[in-house]
């Protein structure tokens, strides 16, 4: 147990303790709904009673409003109004309700989220309510919760499953001829991958291999009518990129204007993360044992990553989604990799990936004020225009004072253009093959002009 000084007073933070394991029951908030359906069970397999939280709209806000003042990242308010929220419902034993956090460390925000978490919950009369920080750069230590190597290896997996799952979801769910087929293909997996977690299968390099070669090719065989459609990425800070309770749905909106969405994976920014530590060490010196371990950490997580790609480039009918390897190459003389704070370099790069492989109109979202999202993402619009004219880019704030009218506005203005430079290619493919004559002999041994019309 810590001492904190408040004010005139010294109250204790309750820690999570060892005998808190397999009585209390922890809230997780929800961010990336596939991903974290399947991590969440890594935690019940490991003994502990973990449960992701669902409650959204206006409620939430207003609860997180309460505690949490308006100019703090909104991101912060969301997640601590969802639990709040929660605590609410009269739905938890609040003597037996523990809450999850993550802090990222480094110059984001993020990492102050749970001090104002406690905060939020001694003023709400939960200050019994114990606060489990999950972080790698060893911020905060928790008696009773360790995350094990098991676990460690189990929740990578469950990330790169996620990717893959997200990815072939959102390509095939926009032409698919009976709706939900996708949706409902996302959730067998789900229960088989928690299946073979629990049997202790399923997340070895080998096993996973074989997982996504059948897990790819059922996705293929669900039955679409292909057709030319705007294609749209998502970028932007990593709460509101996933969470749809931070982006007021965006994903469904967009599914909505008959769209196909593009959402870089979650293990990328775990790799950026990776990645700092590293980066420092070239740019700055130092680093040794630590900058080390990082390395072999990260080159881990890529060949779980390359499994995946392999398996969905090997669908003809799929974009794989790009490496961390090639998503870095892209910033090369755009932006420095040593610029690492939020998101960074990654914001950027994403967007000039995505523009490259075919999804050039790009919603980027990001909480009012987050300077570093500001920066990687609204300031280096320009720039990627200069790089690559099809970009069509429009940054959107999500705050509790922006209205989700005026942001979907917005959004359908970018999809004006998107739609109008998409007419524009096809006539221009259409005026192209019209234009394309080869010669075939005509039954008098004579040759005739015929017109070669596109694909």
């Amino acid at each position: 147990m810590r001492e904190i000084s408040t004010g005139t007073t010294v109250k204790a933070n309750i820690a999570f303790t060892k005998a808190m394991r397999k009585t209390y029951t922890i809230l997780v908030p929800m961010m990336a709904p596939i991903h974290f359906a399947i991590i969440k069970h890594v935690l019940l397999n490991n003994g502990y009673q973990a449960e992701l939280l669902q409650n959204d709209g206006p409620g939430v806000v207003a609860e997180g409003l309460k505690f949490v003042h308006n100019d703090t990242c909104y991101p912060a308010l969301l997640v601590i109004g969802q639990m709040l929220d929660a605590l609410n419902s009269g739905k938890y034993d609040l003597e037996r309700t523990a809450l999850m956090i993550t802090q990222t460390g480094g110059g984001c925000r993020a990492s102050n989220y749970i001090f104002l978490l406690r905060r939020a919950l001694k003023k709400a009369g939960y200050g019994q309510v114990p606060v489990v920080s999950l972080n790698m750069s060893g911020l905060e230590k928790n008696s009773g919760f360790r995350f094990t190597l098991l676990m460690l290896r189990q929740s990578l997996a469950a990330l790169v499953y996620g990717d893959g799952l997200m990815a072939l979801s959102n390509q095939v769910k926009a032409y698919e001829i009976e709706k939900g087929q996708a949706a409902r293909l996302v959730d067998v997996w789900v229960e088989r991958l928690v299946g073979q977690f629990s049997r202790g299968r399923g997340y070895s390099v080998g096993g996973m291999r074989q997982n996504f070669q059948r897990l790819a090719a059922e996705f293929a065989a669900i039955p679409c009518e292909r057709r030319p459609k705007v294609k749209v990425g998502i970028v932007g800070e990593i709460y509101v990129k996933y969470a749809s309770l931070g982006n007021n749905n965006l994903e469904d909106f967009l599914e909505r204007q008959d769209c196909e969405v593009m959402v870089p994976g979650l293990l990328d920014f775990l790799l950026y993360s990776a990645n700092g530590q590293p980066e420092k060490s070239r740019l700055y010196g130092g680093g040794g044992m630590r900058t080390l371990i990082y390395q072999a950490a990260s080159a881990y997580m890529r060949k779980m990553q390359n499994i995946m790609i392999a398996a969905i480039a090997a669908q003809p009918v799929f974009t794989p989604p790009s490496s961390f390897s090639h998503t870095k190459a892209m910033a090369a003389g755009v932006i420095g990799t040593g610029c690492d704070m939020g998101e960074g370099w990654l914001l950027t790069a994403e967007m000039v990936e995505l523009v490259r492989q075919g999804y050039p109109n790009i919603v980027c979202t990001q909480p009012f004020g987050c300077l570093p999202n500001h920066i990687c993402g609204k300031g280096m619009i320009r720039k990627i225009r200069q790089l690559d004219e099809r970009a069509n880019i429009v940054p959107i704030d999500y705050d509790a004072s922006a209205t989700k009218v005026n942001q979907e506005n917005r959004i359908k203005l970018m999809l004006a253009v998107a739609r109008e430079n998409l007419d524009k290619e096809e006539r221009g493919a259409a005026d192209a093959g019209e234009r394309r004559q080869v010669q075939a002999p005509d039954g008098g041994g004579r040759f005739r002009q015929q017109v070669q019309t596109a694909d």
